[in-house]
């Protein structure tokens, strides 16, 4: 009893201490400092290594690559190659050398052809009148043809083989153009295929030409598989993805830039070597990215970036739509001059495109020739 009182009483009187709390480790914000590092060594390696595809800047932000070019610094620039060195060089002499004068210039019209030009009573027709203005230079790939126009007389050159989406095609056109550049009063160059027709009279299609300081190449940026998706890393350093642009093969181009052409050697020789069907499992097609790329690269501000021949892709496959001769009416005629305006095009190219000239028609000669002379608006 005692002892028990003695507890009662001591627990009662006893002061009670405070107790020391134990505190849990102090919690710092590691989620923050996981995401400035994770960001970091992003930015870090998108500085280092850049996006070899546009595809992969568009996880996050529909602008993409934009944004991340603006916000980080600018790259070091490369140090260009002796061949691009020469290569500029001579680039900067042809630009800069002033135009020899001439009292008669021309244009050349090119016709890349595998053999029989359709449409030569047409063509006759449009260059009547106008002789001391143009002339006439024809590639014919398979079979020399036969001409019933005296503008077409003696003015095939020596051809080779062409051979759709491979080097040859480039070979053909500047074939044309060598030929064409030894006339010194010659000073636009129209490539043109068997199936071109004009769309406007002679004097509004030279005019135009003549009176223009740039060249008509088409060239845009594709990053899908059948623009960008061609492009070969062997292609480096002269050619990088970044330039590597895709465009419609018909082009008009000034007398400079034919030059400029016949003097590559550099740029044409990696696409003669790493640009063509089924190399590296890609379907590289020569005629549709040299031309373009060559001048985004070496002249960005001296071509429009469209070509003067229309061609109808609207069907998506490897060759424009095909224009039968029950299509070829006047209201397409007309609808197709009115687009074309709208871009200040000038040309229509029949069945295989349309353009100041346009292809890929199949016809009954005698009514689709009767047709066009009868609406054409040059008539």
């Amino acid at each position: 009893m005692k002892t028990s009182q003695v507890w009662r009483l001591g627990m009662g009187d006893m002061q009670i201490l405070p107790v020391a709390r134990h505190r849990p480790p102090s919690k710092r914000p590691t989620w923050i400092i996981v995401l400035v590092s994770m960001v970091s060594l992003f930015l870090v390696c998108a500085y280092i290594y850049p996006p070899q595809s546009r595809n992969a800047c568009y996880v996050f932000s529909s602008r993409g690559c934009q944004v991340l070019t603006d916000w980080l610094p600018p790259a070091p620039t490369r140090e260009l190659t002796d061949e691009e060195i020469a290569s500029r060089v001579v680039i900067r002499e042809i630009l800069s050398a002033s135009l020899t004068p001439t009292k008669n210039a021309k244009i050349a019209f090119m016709f890349l052809t595998p053999g029989p030009l359709p449409f030569e009573k047409l063509w006759d027709k449009f260059f009547s009148g106008h002789e001391d203005r143009f002339s006439v230079y024809v590639h014919a790939s398979k079979e020399k043809p036969v001409h019933v126009s005296r503008y077409f007389v003696n003015q095939d050159i020596h051809s080779d083989q062409v051979i759709w989406g491979k080097i040859s095609m480039i070979d053909a056109e500047r074939r044309l153009l060598a030929n064409a550049l030894r006339d010194p009063d010659n000073q636009h160059f129209v490539l043109l295929s068997d199936s071109c027709v004009p769309l406007y009279k002679f004097d509004y299609i030279y005019n135009y030409l003549m009176f223009t300081n740039i060249s008509y190449v088409d060239r845009f940026y594709d990053p899908g598989p059948h623009g960008n998706g061609r492009y070969s890393e062997h292609m480096l350093p002269e050619v990088e993805m970044k330039d590597f642009s895709k465009g419609a093969q018909w082009f008009s181009m000034k007398r400079q830039h034919a030059v400029m052409v016949l003097a590559d050697s550099l740029y044409y020789s990696k696409f003669r070597d790493y640009c063509k069907p089924g190399l590296e499992g890609k379907n590289c097609i020569a005629d549709e990215h040299y031309l373009p790329t060559f001048f985004h690269i070496v002249d960005p501000g001296g071509i429009a970036n469209w070509s003067v021949t229309h061609v109808d892709w609207s069907e998506r496959k490897w060759h424009p739509k095909l224009y039968r001769s029950q299509d070829v009416t006047y209201d397409l005629l007309r609808n197709i001059t009115v687009g074309l305006s709208s871009y200040l095009r000038v040309s229509f190219r029949i069945g295989t495109a349309i353009g100041v000239f346009s292809e890929s028609l199949v016809y009954h000669w005698h009514s689709s020739l009767k047709f066009f002379v009868d609406t054409a608006e040059w008539k």
